[in-house]
């Protein structure tokens, strides 16, 4: 019987495979964004990089934003795989491969998080304020880095047919899409947060729709599209997509994305 059933890694296609690797590569990101950058603010994206722009706190979670932005996109691919490939939920094995994958890609987020952001581009460290950063960059790559890829590589199936849970693949995509939600709630002592208007609005429409909500220009790139704006009320964050945001930090993607079609 075993000889006539291949390995299950053979069979899948590679959007199912991916879909594994990059949702939890994404769920990675959002677990350093939510733990480091927001619960225990032991480093912003950034805060390697000091002088000029790069010193304001504003700027800081302007850009600790946008790379959240980047795991959301990330997680929306994973999700578009996992759906391609949803007839391969129900074959042997699948939902111990997907989530052998997805630790593979959590571990591959921290190892690249590591060599790249921490000590090719010093662009952070895992805890800024330490006497000694090394130990817990060192501490991070092992533990949620190599550890994760070796559980998972070990996690993948043997030969031999075990037959699949429908329920992996939702538990999994779930879980990215709560992290992506909770990545998406601003830290709260800071009343900044980043706009992104569609093309087609200019700037003196963008200010009287950021003075209707008593907000405050902080910076702007140079396109006049993204925007860092205070705004002290919080609660009026969603009226800016009436006045055509397409992106408002602090607030529920799809559910600011209904709003502004409706209107």
């Amino acid at each position: 019987m075993s000889s006539t059933i291949a390995d299950t890694s053979t069979r899948l296609s590679p959007s199912f495979h991916w879909a594994g690797y990059m949702l939890g590569f994404a769920i990675g990101g959002f677990f350093d964004g939510i733990l480091l950058h927001q619960v225990l603010q032991w480093h912003h994206l950034l805060s390697g990089l000091e002088g000029g722009r790069f010193g304001d706190l504003r700027f800081q979670i302007m850009a600790d934003g946008f790379f959240h932005v980047l795991m959301y996109v990330v997680v929306l691919a994973g999700l578009l795989l996992l759906w391609r490939s949803r007839e391969e939920f129900a074959r042997p094995r699948a939902d111990r491969l997907l989530f052998a994958n997805a630790l593979i890609g959590f571990g591959a987020w921290h190892v690249i998080d590591g060599i790249v952001s921490h000590w090719v581009l010093g662009i952070h460290r895992i805890r800024m304020a330490s006497d000694n950063p090394l130990f817990w960059d060192l501490l991070w790559f092992f533990v949620f880095g190599v550890a994760f890829i070796v559980a998972g590589w070990f996690a993948r199936p043997p030969g031999g047919a075990v037959r699949s849970r429908r329920a992996a693949p939702a538990m999994l995509a779930g879980l990215a899409i709560l992290l992506g939600g909770a990545a998406a709630i601003p830290p709260a002592d800071t009343s900044a947060i980043v706009v992104v208007f569609r093309p087609g609005v200019s700037p003196g429409q963008a200010m009287e729709v950021v003075a209707q909500v008593d907000g405050r220009l902080l910076w702007s790139d140079r396109s006049d599209q993204v925007w860092a704006i205070d705004l002290p009320d919080r609660s009026r964050a969603m009226e800016l997509y009436r006045g055509g945001a397409m992106i408002v930090s602090g607030t529920i993607l799809p559910a600011a994305c209904i709003d502004w079609i409706r209107t």
